[in-house]
């Protein structure tokens, strides 16, 4: 059994380390691994994909590449990737033997600017069905970003990891975060559950030089008066703040093994070096702290140095708790909403006179021939494109995402947002997260239940840029066939 499904399995907190391929990396990774654990938990390697291009060394590559194996959970981000690229990474690890996998969306494609052609998402939703489907006995994990100050986005984000759980993941990593207080939500979220999951939180090491980095990692909350702090420490010289740093961590470690995580997604720890600097730590902490109110101590203390500024994790324009509900949507969004179900209802329902014979009119075999079937997709791109984005994807979700089209985002979303927004903001920078804007409607018109409970499939490549009106009638023909199978059938009393 691997080590993560073990110590899962046994209840016993666990270290993931977080690795990036890069070839000047790999002899201090490797070395690092060979020790095998951290403070007495057992570790394995968690194998980045794409995060800097899509040229990056694949996980499987990475891990094919070590000169001694180490237990090891590959990504898969969905990133610029089509449901055949996750099936054909599912048959390569079954030769390697491996059986855990972390699925992610993925970020913003480097380069890629609104307006550009369409980079495609496989979405982890989506992406954690497929691989359930096919590998019902592996170990999948999924993400949550909770580390959101606006109520939009914050209850989007939970609303989509509760489909991730439907969707089969056996267990949740945060993203990377500072707020305890929103690792803290996170979990409480995650006991109220029907069935509750392990959660491993993604760390890092906080210094100046991180920090100015990670200001630019979509996703991520540095406030202003960390930076504030940690530019200070770097002031007084590089050993100090790198000191700090590593106290701050191993406090971190502490806090979240006491709130009931299952372990650590370990990122920025390169080498041997750092790996023991970081146990010293742990060690001398864990002599010290017996309750919890020693290590909230310690943790304050730990961001406060005379003359600086108090520190708070929340950006300045903005510090929504969860479990705050104050948000609703505007008039005009539930204009929109009502006005494009009650048409829905009417040419789409399948049942009532007019969408009955808007059907028969769609299903004609004129619309069958390649001449039809060209001019149908104009039409209905024509009719939608106004109204919704609509970028004719083939099979259409609008009845599952309050009739915002998940087109209209730039990674093609359907499920949820991504983690990479900022107070509502697009990763992209250029508008309002389309999933904001789904919350507040759902919020309004009492549909949060399709938000948490319809789990949208992928859209599959081959079907793009066609007419979805004929497919869309032809499930529901399936579907009464069905009903008409089972009402008739002979062991059923009539």
């Amino acid at each position: 059994m691997n080590s993560l499904k073990q110590a899962l399995r046994d209840r016993q907190f666990v270290c993931v380390m977080e690795f990036v391929p890069k070839p000047q990396r790999f002899a201090a990774f490797e070395q690092l691994m060979q020790r095998g654990h951290l403070c007495g938990w057992p570790m394995l390697a968690g194998i980045a994909d794409r995060v800097g291009s899509n040229l990056d060394l694949s996980p499987l590559d990475t891990f094919t590449a070590l000169s001694t194996p180490v237990p090891v959970m590959p990504h898969f981000s969905g990133k610029d990737r089509e449901r055949q690229d996750l099936l054909a990474q599912l048959e390569r690890m079954d030769r390697l033997g491996l059986d855990q996998l972390l699925l992610l969306t993925g970020d913003r494609l480097h380069g890629h600017e609104p307006g550009q052609r369409p980079v495609r998402y496989l979405e982890s939703v989506a992406a954690l069905g497929i691989a359930r489907r096919a590998r019902p006995d592996w170990l999948l994990g999924a993400a949550l970003n909770p580390f959101k100050y606006c109520e939009e986005e914050g209850g989007a984000q939970y609303f989509k990891a509760q489909k991730k759980l439907a969707a089969g993941a056996d267990f949740l990593i945060l993203q990377l975060g500072f707020d305890m207080a929103r690792y803290r939500d996170a979990m409480h979220w995650m006991q109220r559950q029907p069935t509750p999951r392990p959660m491993l939180a993604c760390i890092m090491g906080l210094t100046h030089g991180r920090a100015k980095m990670l200001e630019h990692v979509a996703g991520v909350t540095v406030s202003p008066s960390m930076l504030a702090l940690v530019a200070a420490e770097e002031a007084v010289s590089k050993v100090h703040a790198q000191a700090r740093s590593v106290d701050r961590l191993a406090l971190q470690i502490i806090g979240l093994q006491r709130m009931g995580y299952a372990g650590i997604n370990l990122s920025g720890v390169h080498d041997i070096a750092q790996l023991l600097a970081l146990e010293q730590a742990l060690d001398a902490w864990r002599e010290k702290i017996r309750t919890d109110e020693e290590w909230a101590l310690a943790w304050a203390r730990s961001w406060q140095l005379p003359g600086v500024p108090a520190v708070t994790f929340n950006p300045p324009e903005s510090d929504w708790k969860a479990g705050e509900s104050r948000v609703s949507a505007t008039p005009k969004e539930k204009l929109r909403y009502h006005l494009l179900s009650t048409l829905h209802s009417t040419l789409f329902n399948r049942t009532t006179l007019l969408s009955r014979a808007f059907a028969w009119t769609v299903r004609r075999p004129l619309w069958s021939t390649q001449a039809g079937q060209r001019w149908l997709h104009r039409l209905e791109r024509g009719v939608k494109r106004p109204l919704v984005g609509c970028d004719t994807c083939g099979s259409c979700r609008l009845e599952d995402t309050l009739y915002i089209c998940p087109e209209t985002c730039p990674k093609g979303l359907a499920n949820g947002p991504c983690g990479g927004t900022r107070l509502n903001r697009c990763e992209f920078g250029d508008r309002e997260c389309i999933h904001s804007i789904k919350y507040r409607t759902a919020k309004s018109v009492g549909q949060t239940a399709v938000l948490t409970q319809r789990l949208i499939p992928c859209v599959e490549v081959e079907g793009r840029q066609r007419s979805s009106w004929p497919e869309w009638f032809a499930v529901g023909a399936e579907q009464a066939a069905s009903a008409m199978a089972a009402d008739l059938s002979p062991d059923q009393p009539r």
